[in-house]
């Protein structure tokens, strides 16, 4: 008699509109590894489900009767803490709502279908999110303040033209808030994708600007690479790194996804490999796939130094891990010694 082991991951679906919660049990359903194992109209009944139920995540709704679902999410990682994935709409105010999320312990969050998003491209991402957020490593969200929690800014001396680029996705936003603001203000000009919907790029990078000494933006077509900038790659277009003398910028583009992300990091990871070569310093942290392992390799093989996140500090070792096997990680440190890292690179 041969034992079959139920590897399936459980999920409960949290959204207030019957049609959507009808969708979401549908479409996941079809998927092997997805278990829908209930849904809850409002936070109340979810509350009670999670208890009854167990399930591994979450999928949340924001606009929601009786409890709005950031106020849900910050009672639930303080009494309860697990993977949650937030559905948000794609508005610049749905940006905002989705650094609320992440900031109360979200592990990703998406948006929900619409004009822009069909229902199938959708759930087939979201397959792949709770599977990785199935494997997350969950914290309680630590309470700061203006003096508490904050990294250390690292002092530099004056740069020349070396380049930061930075790859993230699960877990990224609260990495990159890590070591962005770590840097000085005269760190290398910095460019970055971070896999988000277009408007959280926006809402994210303005939050950065706020918290860092560089300059954070969400990058423009064209927008020149300089010491004391940051550039984040807006959401559904790919960024690439190009040189004319001796002035880095950056281009975007439209196009297929590349390790099945728009943004992706390969594709800005190679062309830095590229264009700046021996000048770039480039890390890999927290995320899902495969996103940038090669393009780290390559990297690393034009001369650049290269450093990944470690398991320990990840919240998904995933991107990173693949990095490392195909031998694109010239150093592997915890997140809070990334910038650190790049800083002591840049120095020497």
């Amino acid at each position: 008699m041969t034992l079959t082991i139920n590897t399936a991951v459980k999920v409960l679906v949290v959204d207030d509109s019957a049609i959507v919660r009808k969708i979401l049990t549908q479409e996941l359903g079809r998927h092997s590894g997805i278990e829908i194992v209930g849904t809850a109209p409002d936070p109340y009944i979810a509350r009670d489900k999670i208890v009854a139920l167990n399930p591994d995540v979450l999928t949340l709704d924001v606009e929601m009767p009786r409890m709005d679902g950031i106020t849900f999410l910050r009672k639930l990682m303080k009494h309860r803490p697990m993977p949650v994935i937030v559905l948000s709409s794609l508005t610049p105010e749905g940006g905002r709502t989705a650094m609320e999320a992440l900031d109360a312990g979200a592990v990703e969050v998406m948006c929900k279908p619409g004009a822009s998003y069909s229902v199938g491209d959708v759930c087939k991402v979201l397959v792949d999110k709770i599977k990785a957020a199935s494997r997350a490593r969950i914290k309680r969200p630590e309470v700061s303040t203006p003096s508490t929690n904050r990294p250390q800014r690292l002092s530099m001396a004056e740069t020349t033209n070396k380049i930061f680029t930075i790859g993230a996705s699960t877990g990224g936003v609260q990495a990159l808030t890590c070591v962005l603001s770590s840097l000085p203000g005269n760190a290398p000009g910095t460019v970055v994708v971070q896999h988000m919907p277009a408007h959280f790029t926006t809402s994210f990078a303005q939050r950065l600007d706020g918290e860092c000494a560089v300059s954070v933006k969400e990058a423009q077509d064209g927008d020149r690479v300089v010491p004391g900038r940051v550039l984040i790659a807006p959401g559904g277009l790919h960024m690439v790194l190009q040189r004319s003398g001796a002035n880095y910028f950056v281009s975007l583009r439209d196009g297929p996804p590349v390790c099945r992300q728009r943004p992706s990091v390969e594709v800005l990871f190679n062309s830095v490999a590229k264009y700046a070569g021996a000048n770039a310093i480039g890390a890999i942290l927290t995320g899902m796939g495969d996103d940038g392992a090669t393009g780290l390799v390559n990297m690393r093989q034009a001369g650049a130094h290269t450093v990944a996140q470690d398991e320990q500090s990840c919240v998904v070792f995933g991107m990173p891990k693949e990095a490392i096997a195909r031998g694109g990680a010239e150093k592997i440190v915890p997140l809070a010694r990334v910038a650190e890292t790049l800083i002591n690179y840049a120095r020497n």
